[in-house]
């Protein structure tokens, strides 16, 4: 039960790390998200890994180089995804980006530790059932984004365009960022690298729930291998790089640092809550993760007036899709 609440508990956190992005002024996308994973995938972790965490060089060393690599490639495909992610969102919005792209994920996601690990002796039926609901809601919020454009009918064709590469966007980008939950579940000698990390934290005479922040650290540098360059590049590729000096600068930068704070700590609750779930963290509490994290964004993006102008038939397939994706989590919570 604790490790439930801690996943619900990182969801909601999760499910506002892009709310300030939507008051960030004058900067293009590249100024915006290349900043924000700045923050998210490197500065931020690197801070609060080498702060929090004794001898945390020592501690990576004794982790060893086979399991870092193999941690690296499931890392960096995270990375790519969620570069997609900051693109879907500002295709589709805040609530269909992360309902699609989560919904993605828990489908996905939630299947591949058993992959990795091997089928769960129980409750196999109840949580296969659970991801279909969830797969069901992902289906009705694809329909409420392309009803939305519909009714709206901002610029032609290409509004619906639009809409459909950012549900596509978001489609391959949560596949792609399934490679998170691998990055912690993968094998090394039988041992799941997490439970690797976790050893070697304690090893070196820090507390075991600092295994968290050490996994994470791993998984956002692994990321930032990609991500970073890339946005670096098409800085320099567009001439973007004299666009950070607006006059709204420093509330830019705090609001994308509130971003980086919010994601990487919602990333470490969810992973000591996939510790205290022990086998079944890696499925059960990635699920409520991250529905929770829809949840929480659907709801602010509603709120913050994204579909002001949808039909109500939008709004209700989004909100079918909504309570869908709620039922199909408590299904596998059950099991």
């Amino acid at each position: 039960m604790i490790g439930i609440l801690l996943a619900i508990s990182a969801g909601v956190m999760l499910g506002f790390w892009a709310m300030p992005e939507k008051y960030v002024k004058n900067y293009a996308f590249e100024n915006a998200w290349g900043l924000c994973y700045l923050f998210v995938l490197w500065l931020i972790p690197a801070i609060v890994g080498f702060t929090m965490i004794n001898n945390f060089g020592q501690v990576l060393t004794d982790v060893g180089t086979p399991v870092l690599l193999k941690m690296l490639i499931p890392g960096f495909l995270w990375g790519v995804g969620m570069m997609l992610w900051g693109k879907a969102i500002n295709h589709i919005g805040m609530s269909l980006g992360f309902s699609i792209f989560i919904g993605t994920i828990i489908v996905v996601g939630s299947l591949l530790p058993w992959v990795l690990s091997g089928i769960p002796d129980t409750g196999v039926g109840s949580i296969l059932l659970g991801i279909a609901v969830i797969l069901g809601g992902i289906i009705f919020n694809g329909r409420a984004g392309m009803l939305r454009t519909s009714a709206e009918g901002e610029n032609g064709n290409a509004a619906g365009s639009s809409m459909l590469t950012g549900i596509i966007i978001a489609v391959v980008g949560g596949i792609l960022c399934t490679g998170f939950n691998v990055a912690l579940e993968i094998t090394s000698n039988g041992e799941a690298a997490k439970n690797i990390i976790g050893e070697m934290v304690v090893k070196n005479g820090n507390e075991a729930w600092l295994a968290s922040v050490a996994s994470m650290f791993i998984v956002y540098v692994s990321g930032g291998v990609f991500v970073v360059p890339y946005f670096l590049i098409m800085l320099t590729k567009k001439k973007l790089w004299a666009g950070f000096k607006v006059a709204e600068a420093g509330k830019n930068v705090s609001l994308l640092g509130l971003m980086g704070v919010l994601n990487f700590t919602a990333s470490i609750i969810f992973a000591y809550s996939s510790f205290v779930l022990g086998a079944e963290g890696g499925s059960v509490g990635y699920a409520i993760f991250n529905t929770l994290s829809v949840v929480t964004a659907v709801t602010a993006g509603v709120v913050s007036g994204e579909w002001k102008g949808a039909s109500s038939a939008s709004k209700m397939s989004l909100y079918l899709g909504l309570a869908a994706m709620v039922g199909g989590v408590m299904v596998i919570a059950f099991g």
